[in-house]
């Protein structure tokens, strides 16, 4: 039989296609240099990536023993990709190999999946463990790792590793505690036979035999009367580490012993078998399984079991942050300020009772008047009340069955011709309700003053992160929202009503709030007088440029500059974070007030930035995209940053707030505006129009509008804040944004001149020499420049020789091969 089945095997080996053999001998020679390359890219790998991008080179010598191929595909496989996984590919082109050769060596499906799984799982459980170091996980794995742990932490990222290395045995091996448990007994079975072998037979063991044999037959005499059946295997003994197995009982002594008649399992379990030669500890019996068998011939039952109880470890981060806490206490941000004192109520102007008169008169007769033309168009009404603010009355009507609102709302000239109002709003339905709102202004109205509010309970114990409260509503309760969940404000309202004092109310509720140290504010005021008296603030809660002489900006052709300055700072606390592994400023200036983050690292305390910009429209006038382009992108992601926006304007129309501006903003506030096509650019709807002025304002947050009256400060009182604040003990100077450098003219083309080069051309040449390839777009990605500086610098690389002109859609070509040249080549150009 043998002999046919090797003719068979023969037989079909030889009637194989040559293709297919050829095919197999060439994936398993591909597997063997793949295996080889990737061997030798480990040991030299950090040789391998300092020779990246010289493929072309053949001057410089690979250290891979498969030279330039095997630095190729270790980078491309272990460095870029999968890490140390990459292995599993050429051990996929031999399995391959196998099957084309029709050699059953695998299961071909089972071992794809295996392969496919380890493929995927070992490059994030690698980078879990080394955290990127190396190139034991490649690129796949310390992304996907750093992007777990970003949104579900360390405990969760090891959480979903193990569980999935679990659920992968689980599922593939079709693993049951039972089979589990039987497959330890036989390990354990198997272990117990060759230890019984190997021990050798002493008077010791027959005296722990005979000492066996008693405790049987004395537990056998007091369960006599019981006549449940048990299961009959002789006990597991369990034994920890620390305890050296004795020789066990020969054979013979074991079977002088009379199965036990009845033993109940709660009894079983209290048995102890004292056993003299080297036990410290009696050992530990386990319940036995529910097959019973004779104890007769042997002690090959007995299972050792081992525990090892290692010690839970820390993270030697968190012990060193908790030492240092220990020692120091938690960072304190206010320590280099720690005297200054926050702006007293003093300071604002008491306006007396600000309490709401009732004029029962006016209520009545505008009541009357409401109700008798609703009833002349023939609009019945069944239920009235009014709720007075300060401000406005609102007037809330529930019309009889059969009424159709669209009836009331076409009535709201004529209800405002009826009353002799200046403007009356119609809300309906009201949000939440079954009722109608009529506002309707009222004729002696309650001033609402800034010192009101600020001493008011509910602002002195707010914890929001930036409270800003802007008055009181119809309702006259004091309306707050934080600055750091709008996240951006925009601002509208015509000229004289009320639009300063807004800022200056946010502001100023902000001073109050805020200390030096978690706040700071860039302030762009084109008409140069609104915001000038915040001056003498600089040194506590202003910023600015480096080399900016005024902190807050007047002129619009410096505010390109502090605008770009601030997305540098933006992408520069977005590495931070990354740093840190936290995802807001909330987070990441916890862990660092709990010394979790090392400031030789560039760690520091980051204050919350506000941008204050007074006249939107005439920077778009005179800048254009150049602002509206910085504007967005902050819009769109400073907000975790801790970067806010107040943009202001006095002319809301669509060329000035953009589609682009009005999609990042989702937090509006509109004062009372001409038209209702201007109410509807800030709003999204009409209503501002309508609007008495005089700081009566609609608050519009996504959900719906609100109507308050904006708390009134006045510019004496922001002056006596200023000042308080600006006599105290300051900062050496207004916090620094990055340096940021204007698009200013250059060198002519053609003629290159050393002396004039960008500050950024060395590290643009670095990266055009690296990648052997430039282009402007590239440069605009791996700088963050804008698009004409970047073309500047192109044209400072062309004209100094390290690329070539301009080639139509290609790339430009570069001239130097690589790094080491470009060095030669920039000191002599330096000379």
């Amino acid at each position: 039989m043998e002999k046919s089945k090797t003719t068979n095997t023969n037989d079909q080996t030889k009637i194989l296609p040559k293709s297919r053999i050829v095919t197999g001998i060439l994936l398993f020679c591909i597997a063997g240099m793949m295996t080889i390359a990737f061997v030798s890219y480990l040991m030299n790998w950090k040789a391998d990536q300092s020779q990246a991008g010289t493929m072309g080179d053949r001057h410089i010598k690979s250290s891979n023993v498969l030279g330039k191929i095997g630095d190729w595909l270790g980078n491309l496989f272990i460095f870029d990709s999968i890490g140390v996984a990459a292995f599993i590919i050429p051990f996929l082109l031999m399995v391959f190999g196998f099957i084309i050769l029709k050699k059953n060596y695998f299961k071909p499906w089972k071992t794809i999946s295996h392969s496919l799984f380890f493929i995927c799982w070992l490059p994030i459980f690698l980078g879990a463990v080394t955290k990127g170091d190396g190139v034991w996980s490649g690129v796949y794995g310390y992304q996907i790792m750093d992007y777990l742990k970003a949104y579900v932490g360390s405990v969760g990222l090891w959480l979903i590793i193990l569980v999935s290395i679990l659920l992968y045995f689980v599922l593939e091996f079709n693993l049951r505690p039972s089979s589990i448990r039987n497959k330890f007994n036989e390990i354990n079975d198997n272990t117990i036979g060759k230890l019984k072998e190997m021990m050798p037979k002493s008077e010791e063991n027959f005296e722990a035999d005979e000492e066996l044999e008693d405790e049987l037959e004395k537990h056998h005499e007091e369960v006599a009367s019981e006549k449940t059946e048990i299961p009959t295997e002789l006990p597991k003994i369990k034994v920890t580490e620390d305890i050296q197995p004795i020789a066990t009982p020969n054979k013979t002594t074991f079977e002088s012993i009379e199965t036990p008649p009845v033993m109940p399992e709660k009894d079983l379990e209290a048995v102890s078998i004292k056993l003299d030669n080297d036990f410290t500890a009696p050992p530990v019996v386990e319940k036995p399984v529910t097959t019973t068998q004779n104890i007769t011939s042997n002690t090959e039952d007995i299972a050792f079991n081992i525990e090892v109880n290692q010690e839970e470890q820390l993270d030697p981060t968190e012990v060193k942050s908790q030492e240092l806490v220990k020692e120091y206490g938690l960072y304190d941000h206010r320590l280099e300020l720690a005297k200054f004192q926050m702006p007293s109520f003093d300071l604002l102007k008491d306006y007396g009772n600000e309490e709401i008169t009732i004029n029962k008169d006016e209520l009545e007769e505008n009541k009357n008047k409401i109700v008798g033309l609703l009833k002349n168009f023939n609009v019945g009404i069944s239920e009235i009340k009014a709720t007075i603010g300060p401000t406005v009355t609102l007037y809330e009507i529930v019309p009889e069955a059969g009424i159709r609102v669209a009836q009331i709302k076409k009535l709201q000239d004529d209800i405002a011709l009826n009353l002799s109002a200046l403007g009356i709003r119609i809300i309906a339905p009201m949000p939440g309700k079954g009722t109608i709102g009529i506002e309707v202004p009222r004729k002696n109205p309650t001033m609402v003053s800034m010192r009101s509010v600020i001493a008011s309970n509910k602002f002195q114990t707010s914890d929001m992160d930036l409270p800003v409260v802007f008055g009181k509503t119809i309702s006259n309760e004091i309306f707050m929202a934080d600055l750091a969940k709008m996240p951006h404000l925009l601002m509208a309202g015509a000229t004289g009503q009320g639009k300063s004092v807004g800022i200056n109310a946010i502001l100023t509720s902000l001073l109050y709030k805020k200390h030096p140290s978690e706040l700071k504010f860039v302030m762009v005021d084109p008409k140069k007088v609104e915001l000038s008296l915040y001056s003498k603030i600089e040194r506590h809660y202003l910023a600015k440029l480096p080399d900016a002489e005024d902190a807050i900006i007047t002129d619009n052709n410096k505010v390109i500059n502090t605008l770009n300055s601030l997305c540098i700072e933006m992408d520069n606390r977005y590495e931070l974070l990354k740093n840190a592994f936290c995802k807001n400023l909330k987070e990441y200036n916890k862990k660092f007030t709990e010394r979790k983050l090392n400031p030789e690292n560039g760690h520091r305390y980051l204050p919350y930035i506000v941008l204050v910009v007074d006249e939107f429209a005439d920077l778009i006038m005179t800048a254009g995209k150049e602002v509206e382009v910085p504007i967005a992108r902050l819009a769109q992601l400073a907000r975790a940053i801790g970067i806010h926006l107040i943009v202001a304007t006095q002319r809301p129309s669509v060329n000035v707030i953009t589609g682009m501006i009005k999609a990042n903003f989702p937090a509006r506030v509109a004062f009372r505006v001409i038209q209702n096509t201007d109410s509807r650019t800030i709003l999204d709807s009409t209503g501002a129009e309508q609007l008495v002025g005089k700081g009566d304002m609609l608050y519009f947050n996504g959900n719906e509008l609100t109507r308050l009256q904006c708390a009134f400060v006045d510019t004496p009182e922001v002056e006596k804040i200023a000042d308080f604040i600006g006599e105290q003990k300051a900062y050496s100077d207004a916090y620094i944004l990055p340096e940021y450098s204007g698009e200013e003219t250059s060198s002519a083309f053609g003629s290159f001149d050393p002396n004039e080069k960008d500050q950024l051309f060395e590290e643009a040449a670095k990266i055009i020499v690296s990648s052997q390839q430039g282009s402007t777009s590239m440069l605009q990605r791996h700088l963050k420049l804008g698009y004409n500086r970047a073309g500047r610098i192109i044209d400072q690389l062309e004209a100094s020789g390290i690329i070539g002109g301009f080639n139509g859609a290609k790339a430009r070509e570069v001239m130097i091969p690589d790094l080491q040249s470009l060095e030669q080549f920039l000191d002599n150009l330096k000379k």
